[in-house]
């Protein structure tokens, strides 16, 4: 398949690899002639010209969005749509909040533009090396783009949920528990680290990850963020929240489900009295797997 990709950022940029691995053709839309210059020089067919960049592509066009959610989303598709016809897919790859994708996609519905909500799970490395795809909006829509979401998943990582929203509804709640298992895990090793056994923080890890009822990804980020015991001591205890812990919450809320755990993760998240050796551990953490700013001390 061809596809047009815009914003080849952290995420962006390995999926578009990732798409070029399993054989597919990518071109990019970015702002910047730097930014050209240096998606050209990893490879990529990259360019600043909207007009151009849509002319490059198959009818229908398919058209991925890897752009912060809010504001960012919308004006793409105000860039997009002069060009677009009747057919053409948009992906949202974003963390758009779910009723966001449900009023875009009525929207372009009555434009008889396919649009869906794809939220994205597993980091840098996920995008370039297979990601974890869960799929809102026109099912025929995506049955039609199942073979390149297969090829850019894990085995078994991909799944279609349902109508508009669907998938970012699957991603929102996805991060909530997120929220409470990394904060879980930077609690405990906060203990860890002030025990009087002056354990190997990186060994533990390693070995918490090796067969034990808690490893998994996170615990093999947990082990690469505490390979420098150093970098974390110099981080900042400040964990920003990107918006999918508060929205679970939310969401929550309206439904009347209790959600304790991850309500306290996430107010853990605003709390700026926290100077524990977990909450930095947290931020590089967060670093390691998306690449989320992590604050150095001053």
């Amino acid at each position: 398949m061809k596809i047009g990709l815009i914003g080849a950022g952290k995420m962006g940029l390995g999926l578009a690899h990732n798409m070029i691995r399993h054989g597919h053709e990518v071109v990019v839309l970015t702002r910047t002639a730097s930014r050209v210059t240096a998606l050209r020089e990893e490879g990529l067919n990259a360019t600043m010209e909207t007009k151009a960049f849509l002319e490059k592509l198959d009818t229908p066009k398919i058209l991925w969005m890897m752009v912060p959610a809010g504001d960012a989303v919308d004006d793409t598709v105000d860039l997009l749509l002069p060009y677009l016809k009747k057919g053409d897919i948009i992906i949202d790859g974003g963390n758009s909040h779910f009723e966001d994708s449900i009023s875009r996609a009525a929207f372009l519905a009555s434009r008889e533009i396919n649009y869906l909500d794809v939220g994205t799970s597993g980091g840098m490395k996920g995008a370039l090396e297979g990601a974890c795809l869960m799929v809102g909006g026109p099912r025929e829509a995506y049955l039609s783009l199942e073979p390149l979401f297969k090829d850019l998943a894990v085995e078994g990582g991909c799944g279609y949920f349902g109508r508009a929203g669907a998938g970012h509804y699957v991603k929102m709640v996805h991060n909530g528990i997120e929220y409470a298992m990394m904060q879980a895990i930077s609690e405990g090793f906060d203990i860890l680290k002030k025990s009087e056994y002056g354990f190997d923080l990186e060994k533990i890890a390693q070995v918490y990850d090796h067969g034990s009822i808690i490893e998994g990804f996170l615990m093999g980020i947990t082990a690469r963020s505490l390979r420098s015991p150093e970098a974390v001591e110099a981080l900042m205890p400040v964990v920003s929240s990107s918006g999918e812990g508060l929205w679970t919450v939310e969401e929550a809320l309206r439904l009347k489900v209790p959600v304790e755990t991850i309500a306290l993760s996430l107010f853990k998240r605003y709390s700026t009295q926290s100077d524990g050796f977990g909450a930095k551990l947290l931020s590089m953490m967060r670093y390691e797997f998306g690449g989320h700013e992590a604050r150095k001390e001053d």
